[in-house]
């Protein structure tokens, strides 16, 4: 299978449902050799054994990505495990919609920690490993609420979104030549992710707008698609909504 994906070790961060399991899913069926990351470890378990039985390569680590120490764990054990680590997937993510007038920091702080100091963890933990290989490839999720920002009600996971694309192109600009960076900007697409409000109208409202969502599989197409392309192509940022969605 020449697919350039083939036996690619690939780290996904926020495995255990969404996006994460079916990246997983899609790249262990195209060969790769996937790591997966994320804090329900049944979960976990579950899809690897899925994975090994269909005659995929698959291991699981417990991860919070809130936490340095365990980001560089993950990265550790994959390399312990495969020898190497080709792609890092930062996908795990907080989306907690309510107005900026409930003044919920604790929320706020959550958000800040995954969505932007997860995303840094990942890149702390997986830039050593790529530079020595003199090769590598980071693909941060970020949101097309960090195109355009999700108001009222997201105003501060826009702000975090925005930050992953900021990071994303900086990092792309300091350690371009040998290591790829790719952005994913997706819209509404069937996850968790719609859960993540404890305001109730605005939960209500999420999840009626995600009516419309495609499903978590055609992000996982787009992320094979970064990948597989030749060493030398990087693909920066793709863009993916509902043909139906206006935002």
């Amino acid at each position: 299978m020449s697919n350039n994906i083939s036996g690619k070790v690939v780290v996904i961060t926020g495995a255990s449902s969404g996006l994460g399991e079916a990246s997983a899913r899609h790249l262990s069926k195209l060969g790769a050799k996937v790591v997966l990351a994320a804090r329900r470890k049944e979960r976990l378990e579950q899809l690897v054994g899925e994975l090994v039985a269909a005659g995929g390569e698959a291991v699981a680590y417990q991860t919070d990505v809130t936490r340095a120490d365990e980001v560089k764990a993950l990265i550790q054990g994959a390399v312990d495990t495969y020898g190497r680590v080709d792609v890092l997937v930062n996908n795990a993510g907080l989306m907690a919609i309510a107005p900026m007038s409930d003044l919920r920091t604790d929320e706020w702080d959550r958000m800040i920690d995954i969505n932007i100091k997860g995303v840094l963890y990942g890149i702390a933990a997986a830039l050593p490993v790529f530079q020595q290989q003199n090769a590598g490839h980071f693909i941060n999720i970020a949101s097309v609420a960090g195109i355009k920002v999700f108001s009222p009600g997201g105003t501060v996971y826009s702000g975090t979104k925005f930050a992953v694309r900021a990071i994303s192109e900086g990092l792309r600009h300091e350690v371009g030549g040998s290591i790829r960076t790719t952005t994913i900007e997706p819209g509404a697409v069937d996850s968790e992710l719609k859960f993540g409000s404890s305001h109730q109208q605005s939960r209500d409202f999420v999840v009626d707008f995600y009516k419309q969502a495609i499903p978590a599989d055609s992000v996982a197409r787009a992320i094979a698609y970064a990948i597989e392309q030749p060493a030398d192509v990087d693909i920066n940022e793709i863009v993916l909504r509902p043909t139906v969605q206006e935002f």
